[in-house]
């Protein structure tokens, strides 16, 4: 029995949970396939996510639906919202559309179902638009992936769909500029949306990675500001809430 969390930056982790492994919204070369944002530094290691039971797909922005990265996973279920779902399988990819209340056993091991999220602000006219969050469950503990999402009043109801408490939430914190678009959490929003949740620990997500072309230093210091920021804002706004803020490829063990 045990958690751990390996954040391989922007919003890709690796949730390991009672022997089961899932990861969510792989995003693992260099550089997306389109699209014109670049990452900050390496790419992560194979190692890292070598052996996935299920990748958890939140929505199909392409710095978190990227073909090429979700078929490096292997042949496993890819869980999202059905329309999602029938986009991936469309690519040769496992694609599981999960209704509003459905419960999916991965390995054996663990439980996933998907939960709201509110990611409307820049809709794309070639894919499919749902956006979700996940709830996984084990005997072990309970995560909350964010996906992205602005902060809505239904976040309240997710212990109620866990039927518990969320012990980790892996949240967003920034993007990939110095502005943040709309549909999406800052530090201190991201640090309610934990309050609202209840999370015990929350690891922040989504920032620190990618950057526009000639984008990575201006302003300065901008790509490394969230994460410490979210800590803060944690203690001010969500202080049953501990922050855990890792490197890109770092593993932390929760237990």
């Amino acid at each position: 029995m045990s958690l751990r969390i390996t954040w391989l930056g922007h919003a890709t982790t690796v949730i390991d949970l009672d022997g089961a492994r899932l990861v969510t919204d792989p995003l693992v070369h260099r550089h997306a396939s389109a699209g014109a944002l670049r990452r900050r530094g390496a790419g992560p290691s194979a190692d890292a996510w070598r052996g996935a039971d299920a990748v958890l797909l939140s929505h199909l922005h392409h710095d978190h639906a990227e073909p090429r990265s979700l078929r490096r996973m292997g042949p496993v279920p890819v869980l999202t919202a059905p329309a999602n779902a029938h986009w991936a399988r469309k690519r040769s990819l496992q694609g599981m559309g999960l209704g509003p209340e459905q419960w999916f056993r991965v390995a054996g091991r663990v439980d996933v179902r998907l939960t709201p999220a509110v990611h409307g602000h820049r809709p794309m006219p070639h894919r499919p638009n749902a956006a979700t969050g996940h709830l996984v469950k084990g005997h072990s503990g309970a995560v909350w992936f964010a996906g992205d999402t602005e902060l809505f009043a239904g976040l309240a109801r997710l212990p109620e769909m866990l039927g518990g408490v969320v012990d980790v939430a892996l949240v967003p914190v920034h993007g990939w500029g110095p502005r943040l678009s709309g549909g999406h959490l800052g530090p201190v929003e991201a640090a309610r949306a934990c309050a609202m949740v209840g999370a015990r620990f929350a690891v922040p997500i989504h920032w620190g990675t990618l950057h526009a072309p000639a984008g990575r230093h201006l302003p300065p210091g901008w790509m490394d500001e969230a994460g410490p920021a979210f800590a803060a804002a944690v203690r001010r706004e969500a202080p049953g809430c501990e922050a855990v803020v890792l490197a890109p490829g770092e593993t932390w063990t929760a237990w």
